[in-house]
């Protein structure tokens, strides 16, 4: 059958669709490169270090890598970890599973190996933990979960019975020096905001980490918790992009008025441009490890 003027638009608001994701997923990437120096310096330690002991006996180690953006995770564990890895790199944008694939490629260890596979996580969890699996990570990412999602993850890495490894995980922190009078409330607006659907129903937020924990310990497994702050040092860029984003959500919910945001971003932005403003950032890293193995 021919196409008819109905087809000829679908198709066109498909085309506007495509180049709309090709923008956010290159946004998204840039995003995640500029942060990845902090995240590496934030992974706590001993959380680090309870996931290599773990596996320091293992002679191979299978991987699963939820809403893995660029691979971040690869590359901060990856060289700790037994020699002989399997990465899965799970996300939905293909735009980053093509740039995780790349990186993975050209920073490849020896016997390390990486595939990619687009699922949608709110969708198809279940299938993305499928196959041969030792451990489970994410990083930055459950946050923007459900309460729903979240106790669908924790029980299929316990019937699993799987290790998750899960860093930088938003808490709800954030303190600059010097302080502005408007800093309570913007972040207040923040954390609102961190609550709204992200995808997977309304969202954790800053609760996140610490609900996932109280659900493994349930289970009975050990978990290994500790912080992994951001230090964002004076005359660091990132510091715009986070004004930006604390400034962004505060403007999309109802009850705070728009001069106190402008007001506020105003302030900030002068004190970065001086590079007179440090800033630090709250998240929580944790190790969930079941207490019998298989």
């Amino acid at each position: 059958m021919g196409r008819g003027r109905g087809d000829d638009r679908r198709g066109h608001r498909q085309d506007d669709r495509e180049d709309r994701d090709r923008i956010v997923s290159a946004f998204s990437a840039d995003w995640l490169e500029r942060r990845e120096p902090h995240d590496r310096r934030a992974r706590n330690p001993e959380v680090l270090d309870a996931v290599r002991e773990r596996f320091a006996g293992e002679a191979s180690l299978s991987v699963v890598d939820l809403a893995c953006g660029t691979g971040a995770t690869l590359r901060a564990l990856g060289e700790t970890l037994p020699r002989h890895q399997h990465w899965m790199l799970v996300d939905n944008d293909l735009g980053l599973l093509a740039r995780a694939k790349t990186a993975a490629e050209a920073a490849a260890v020896t016997g390390t190996r990486a595939t990619v596979a687009a699922v949608d996580l709110a969708r198809d969890l279940e299938a993305a933990l499928d196959g041969p699996v030792n451990l489970v990570v994410t990083s930055a990412f459950l946050d923007l979960v459900s309460e729903e999602w979240l106790e669908r993850l924790v029980t299929e890495i316990a019937a699993r019975h799987l290790h998750l490894y899960a860093a930088l995980s938003y808490d709800g922190r954030v303190a600059f020096e010097p302080a502005d009078d408007a800093d309570v409330t913007i972040v207040s607006a923040f954390n609102r905001h961190q609550t709204t659907d992200k995808g997977f129903g309304p969202a954790l937020g800053p609760t996140a980490a610490a609900r996932a924990v109280q659900m493994f310990e349930r289970l009975g497994y050990e978990v290994t918790v500790g912080p992994s702050d951001w230090r964002v040092e004076a005359g660091d860029p990132l510091q715009k992009d986070l004004v930006a984003s604390l400034a962004g959500a505060a403007r999309e919910l109802v009850g705070v008025p728009q001069t106190t945001i402008d007001g506020w971003a105003t302030r900030r932005s002068i004190m970065i441009a001086a590079s007179r403003s440090t800033l630090q950032v709250g998240h929580l890293d944790f190790f969930a490890c079941p207490t019998t193995r298989r």
